[in-house]
């Protein structure tokens, strides 16, 4: 299994990062795509993909709460981390405006620069959009055909969305959000009409734990090692077998990011 988003430079794995990449090879987890967010986090994400080289690789990006800090001198650091042969993809970048974190002209502005270096570098782009589908797509649109592979990582937007980006030839990233009643419920239905060849699936630990974890866990702390839970919870949901689910979205994963 492929993990495609595992924030493993988080400060809470700081202590046990060792453990709980074994304990999710130990699961079944081969092969973890480390997620970076902003210039700091993208360094320690290629660092990791060194460190762990056997089953590790990462991302390079500035997320759009960080996205103020985009320029010139961060651009050209991304541009050096993208040159790394354990960096295989550009991202996380897009747009975010549930928080509004960094003034949205300026996630705009990043996340366009960000499509610029995928575009230039012939690399997949690793997306995240959060109510802001109103901007988000129309610009992925008007980019798209300049672009690789593309994944809307963390979906849980509508149907709307979903079809829109289906219709660019996106890849979809599912998480544990699909397995929380509250939140998760509308994705339960909508993941019917992902084709398989597009799915792929993640942790984005340390956050977003499965609700439906049994026995609760002690901490809130996501672990790669929830994937395997993930992808039974989205087999049954589809009637597929957990190896057929597996096998697909391991495959999948692979052709993304040239892996």
């Amino acid at each position: 299994m492929i993990d495609i988003g595992a924030n493993l430079t988080h400060e809470s794995f700081d202590k046990d990062r060792d453990e709980v990449i074994q304990n999710a090879r130990d699961a079944g987890v081969e092969t973890f795509i480390i997620t970076g967010s902003d210039v700091d986090c993208s360094q320690k994400a290629m660092h990791l993909a060194h460190q762990y080289e056997d089953c590790c690789y990462a991302t390079a990006g500035i997320h759009p709460h960080h996205a103020s800090d985009f320029n010139g001198e961060v651009e050209a650091t991304l541009q050096n981390l993208l040159n790394d042969e354990k960096v295989v993809a550009v991202g996380e970048t897009g747009l975010d405006y549930f928080r509004d974190i960094s003034p949205r002209p300026a996630q705009i502005f990043s996340f366009e620069q960000h499509i610029q270096l995928a575009s230039d570098n012939n690399m997949p782009i690793f997306l995240h959009q959060r109510e802001a589908h109103v901007d988000f797509g129309p610009i992925l649109k008007a980019h798209r055909d300049q672009l690789n592979h593309v994944v809307v990582h963390c979906f849980t937007d509508n149907e709307q969305a979903l079809f829109e980006y289906l219709d660019l030839d996106c890849y979809i990233g599912i998480t544990g959000w699909i397995c929380d009643e509250r939140r998760g419920k509308h994705l339960l239905e909508l993941i019917h009409n992902i084709p398989l060849d597009r799915l792929l699936i993640e942790t984005d630990a340390p956050y977003l734990i499965p609700r439906n974890l049994e026995p609760k866990p002690k901490t809130r702390r996501n672990e790669p090692k929830n994937l395997p839970h993930i992808a039974r919870f989205i087999a049954k949901q589809l009637n597929l077998s957990f190896a057929e689910l597996v096998a697909a979205t391991t495959a999948n994963s692979r052709t993304f990011f040239n892996i």
